[in-house]
């Protein structure tokens, strides 16, 4: 039966992760997997996180099944931090969310419930946009089309290009957003762009899809989900995908969730048992601890403190990052590197060729994609003259 099976290539980010891991360059540098990565090269358990465990553990009595639309204290907490409280008050009962494997999970059931909705329309996604985006909508079976995002000449985004295809997105079509450190870009909207899309959706009608998995990463908890208030604001439909994997650092535990914010509660109910009968088809039933863990610290106050210290920290020592780096690029090529502190988030475009990517994998062991996009988040004061001279050497 599956003698005739073709061997799949590997993922094109997972893959090159995995050749760097073979590499026997001693001085190899790994660029190409979104993770964040401290000083010492790791990724850190979040001390709220390991307090919030320890406690779960000491307390957990049983291991049955948690409701099939998750943790409640999960998915009140992540409401309340995405939409936050004057929203939710004034969507009141027109909110339904629902837990998922990771963000992946989220995109997915978004898509399923759009699909069982019977939009006809297409589903526009940003031209670039994070290559998973395409198999977790495509594949129920939603047609996809492009919208311009990235400008490489400007390093920063398109926004006339943007404005001018969106105008032919119309009722029944859904534009997926990233909601802000575009992925893989770095380029977000500012506030007045912002205000413009939100604008269009308003009067064109196409319903916005917001995946959401870098909140807290940007600018600050709130000013990130900024865009994605204005567009649940002015629309009667959105869907919103929400990930813990990075500003909470649980990767590994897959926590996410996909909020569906209609017009009224029965469009609520519609949506929430939709997610739940599309889940209950895929994986069956919600994975506990990573939401149960999050719930608890969005849940206590104590908690909550210690975790956004520890978050601000992290987008702090991004942001400091994009700036050491794009000065020294700056002083060893005396070019203008400056856009990479004006982006948002972990990753950023050095406007490479592919040939000169591959030629910095095999000569020098530094591994970024083929696009020359990389994780700023994984350089540290061990590795960032590596990578400085390993990109002059190819400029």
């Amino acid at each position: 039966m599956f003698d005739h099976l073709p061997i799949l290539p590997p993922d094109s980010i997972l893959g090159l992760a995995a050749a760097c891991r073979a590499d026997t360059n001693p001085n190899k540098v790994d660029l190409t997997i979104g993770i964040y990565m401290d000083e010492a090269g790791l990724c850190p358990v979040f001390d709220a996180v390991k307090q919030a465990q320890r406690a779960l553990v000491d307390e957990e009595i049983t291991k049955a099944y948690i409701p099939p639309q998750g943790d409640q204290a999960f998915l009140d907490g992540m409401t309340d931090l995405i939409l936050g409280a004057d929203l939710l008050a004034s969507r009141k009962g027109a909110v339904a969310a629902v837990q998922t494997p990771g963000g992946c999970g989220a995109v997915r059931l978004g898509a399923e419930v759009l699909k069982a909705s019977g939009a006809g329309g297409k589903v526009w996604v940003s031209d670039p946009t994070w290559p998973v985006h395409i198999p977790l909508i495509g594949s129920v079976g939603l047609e996809l089309t492009q919208y311009r995002y990235y400008d490489p000449g400007t390093h920063g985004v398109n926004f006339q290009g943007m404005v001018d295809d969106l105008t032919g997105a119309q009722k029944g079509d859904i534009v997926l957003f990233h909601g802000c450190c575009h992925n893989p870009s770095g380029a977000d909207l500012n506030a007045e762009q912002w205000q413009v899309v939100a604008q269009m959706a308003a009067e064109q009608g196409f319903t916005p899809m917001i995946d959401l998995a870098y909140q807290g990463f940007g600018d600050g908890l709130e000013q990130d989900v900024f865009g994605l208030r204005a567009l649940v604001d002015n629309t009667p439909e959105v869907v919103i995908a929400a990930s813990c994997s990075k500003n909470m650092g649980l990767y590994r535990e897959r926590t996410g969730l996909a909020i569906f914010v209609g017009q009224d509660a029965r469009a609520a109910q519609a949506t929430g048992s939709q997610a739940t009968a599309a889940a209950r088809r895929i994986y069956s039933m919600p994975p506990a601890h990573g939401a149960i863990i999050a719930g608890r610290i969005l849940s206590d106050a104590k908690l909550r403190q210690e975790w956004q210290a520890e978050l601000t920290a992290m987008c702090r020592r991004i942001n400091s990052l994009r700036v050491d780096f794009g000065d020294r690029l700056q002083a060893a090529t005396g070019r203008d590197f400056g856009f990479i502190a004006e982006e948002k988030g972990m990753f950023s475009f050095l406007g490479l060729s592919k040939e000169q990517a591959l030629q910095l994998r095999s000569d020098k062991g530094l591994y970024m994609l083929d696009s020359s996009r990389i994780n700023v988040a994984s350089l540290n004061s061990s590795n960032l003259d590596k990578v400085v001279d390993a990109v002059v050497s190819v400029l």
